[in-house]
């Protein structure tokens, strides 16, 4: 499908979202919303662009400085404006043309606009109703069509095949640096670019977020890899530990053992219209019962798409049903300070029958 073709049908899903919403008005700024939307992802300053949507028009305001990109990627007007003039008449242009001004419109406002951006707009209603876009296009993209399930497949595909060389390729003496240098090397050779790459030897893994370094690889040391490529517009995300050496403590494999099976009760407990907080829940009862309860310091997962977090959220407080085509991770892990930490990370797409699993690498 090309991208003009993909716009108009994500146009009229969004549109009946609208009705069924009650929603006047949708406005994104530059940001995954948009692209994901129009395929456009304009470049972001303190220049105002948005998209406007109402049930008869969709438009751009856009400076012209980015009009030739902007031609190249959509077929929708595009209302612009130059420096010298500033965005206020071809906005008032815009909010006209979709009829935008009359009191007490329902507003959607993407909620990763800029505050200058949308205070612009907001200054220039009448007393809206607003919201963000959680029910309406946020709601759209976290379920995930058959077109981008294979992209998101491909890429981890190729993380598989990233993450097992750079654990091959693994020497004493090789520092954490070096190995997200092997792991960006790979993405690059094969048309991807680097997401992000935390490499953690020995007890940095106790750092859900540690950030790699000059450390050094040494023998009986856990290794965890958490690292993720974007190709063809969609990424990967995916975390393994294994044990570098002969000898391995008998905590980290009693810790292995305890994490995937708590992966395991996650995956099990992942059903269409079931609430988000019953995975976290099935993979937090399988930690507390081992014991290590209080090293789960995390929520179980976040959904991917466009971005790499993005909803649904699996976490304790989230009431949010799943719904067949969401993606999101299941990650549970321990993090003992001092000693290691262990994280195996799955990202799945809900399925009428259950979870599917995109990486084909093993776990344990």
């Amino acid at each position: 499908m090309s991208y003009l073709m993909q716009a108009e049908e994500r146009l009229s899903r969004l549109r009946a979202r609208m009705t069924a919403t009650e929603t006047d008005l949708v406005v994104l700024g530059p940001s995954s919303h948009m692209t994901w939307l129009t395929g456009l992802n304009p470049h972001g300053d303190e220049r105002p662009v948005m998209l406007l949507v109402s049930a008869e028009h969709a438009g751009f305001l856009m400076p012209s400085l980015n009009v030739s990109m902007a031609k190249e990627i959509t077929s929708l007007p595009l209302f612009t404006w130059t420096d010298d003039d500033g965005p206020r008449p071809a906005l008032d242009k815009l909010l006209d043309v979709n009829n935008a001004r009359r009191p007490g419109l329902s507003v959607v406002i993407d909620e990763t606009m800029r505050a200058d951006f949308a205070l612009l707009l907001l200054d220039s209603l009448d007393c809206p109703r607003r919201r963000f876009t959680d029910d309406t296009v946020g709601l759209l993209r976290s379920r995930k069509d058959e077109n981008e399930a294979s992209r998101i497949k491909a890429a981890h595909l190729l993380n598989d095949a990233a993450v097992e060389a750079a654990f091959a390729a693994l020497v004493p003496g090789m520092t954490e640096v070096q190995v997200v240098a092997f792991i960006e090397a790979h993405y690059k050779a094969n048309g991807a670019t680097t997401a992000f790459c935390s490499i953690c030897f020995g007890e940095n893994g106790a750092f859900p977020h540690h950030h790699p370094g000059a450390t050094a690889l040494g023998d009986n040391m856990a290794v965890l890899i958490d690292t993720g490529c974007v190709l063809d517009g969609y990424p990967s995300d995916m975390t393994r530990c294994r044990w570098f050496g002969t000898d391995p403590d008998p905590e980290f494999l009693k810790v292995r053992d305890l994490v995937e099976a708590a992966v395991r009760a996650a995956l099990s407990a992942a059903k269409i219209g079931v609430p988000a907080r019953d995975v976290d829940a099935a993979a937090r009862r399988v930690i507390n019962e081992g014991g290590y309860g209080n090293f789960f310091s995390h929520r179980t997962g976040h959904g991917l798409g466009i971005d790499i977090h993005e909803p649904p959220y699996i976490t304790g407080t989230s009431d949010a049903p799943l719904a067949e085509g969401n993606v999101f991770s299941i990650e549970p892990g321990i993090y003992l300070e001092g000693k290691f930490g262990l994280r195996l990370e799955e990202i799945v797409i809900l399925r009428q029958d259950g979870p599917e699993v995109f990486s084909e690498m093993p776990r344990v």
